[in-house]
């Protein structure tokens, strides 16, 4: 069986109305993860440095636990956080590579995304921390509505020194298959439709990668914008 590996790229843009990028991410050949930063500067981009920081140490380990893996380094990075004080908190979504198998956490309201191979559309990977999606789980809300509300980027925990819940998850992969991780600076204000499209239609992973970024900055988002782009390929 051939070893499967991520090619990955990652690109941000601070956006038009933020003084600084609270969004961290990195893209590795096993292991890609973004996180939000919430809480202002400079706790927001303490914290969101904070988990990049103590994921990326997972890049050189194998583990036959990906989801279990990233778990702990998410704790690690939470007392990290609770250590610093200062009122700093993360989100965090993260895919970590072992076989034909990624593991998967998440936290807060960055999103994750898989185009599987030869797939015409997107599948949504994470549920959102958010006041807004706990309205729609009620049914007091639709998707529809809940994109346009005043209150959609309340999000509901994160990582922040204190007690959070992860979601986490073992999904198959194979070669062919694209991951996007994406900070709520795209999700909040470009359609999963546009953005599947753009995943399936832009080949190449950084022109894909910008697009994605530019299609946000043209839907006039204020807040930062990070993307990781990932291709599941043999080698």
């Amino acid at each position: 069986m051939p070893r499967l590996i991520l090619q990955a790229v990652t690109v941000t843009d601070v956006g038009p109305a933020r003084p600084n990028n609270e969004d961290a991410a990195f893209a590795g050949q096993r292991l890609v993860v973004i996180a939000d930063g919430v809480g202002g500067m400079p706790a927001g981009e303490m914290a969101s440095e904070i988990v990049i920081e103590t994921l990326r140490e997972l890049e050189a380990l194998d583990s036959p636990d990906p989801a279990g893996s990233l778990a702990s380094a998410v704790e690690r990075a939470n007392a990290r956080i609770a250590d610093e004080g200062q009122g700093a908190g993360t989100t965090v979504t993260a895919g970590l590579l072992h076989g034909n198998q990624l593991g998967l956490l998440h936290v807060g309201d960055s999103r994750g995304y898989l185009l599987a191979a030869g797939a015409a559309d997107i599948v949504r990977l994470t549920r959102d921390d958010t006041f807004v999606q706990l309205l729609v789980d009620r049914g007091a809300l639709t998707a529809e509505e809940a994109r346009g509300h005043p209150r959609r980027s309340v999000i509901t925990q994160a990582v922040q020194g204190e007690a959070y819940k992860a979601a986490t998850a073992l999904l198959p992969v194979e070669p062919g298959d694209r991951l996007l991780l994406c900070s709520d600076g795209l999700s909040d204000y470009v359609e999963d439709a546009t953005i599947g499209r753009t995943l399936r239609e832009t080949s190449d992973l950084h022109a894909c990668a910008k697009e994605l970024v530019a299609l946000a900055l043209a839907a006039g988002t204020y807040d930062n914008v990070t993307v990781v782009v990932a291709d599941v390929v043999a080698v």
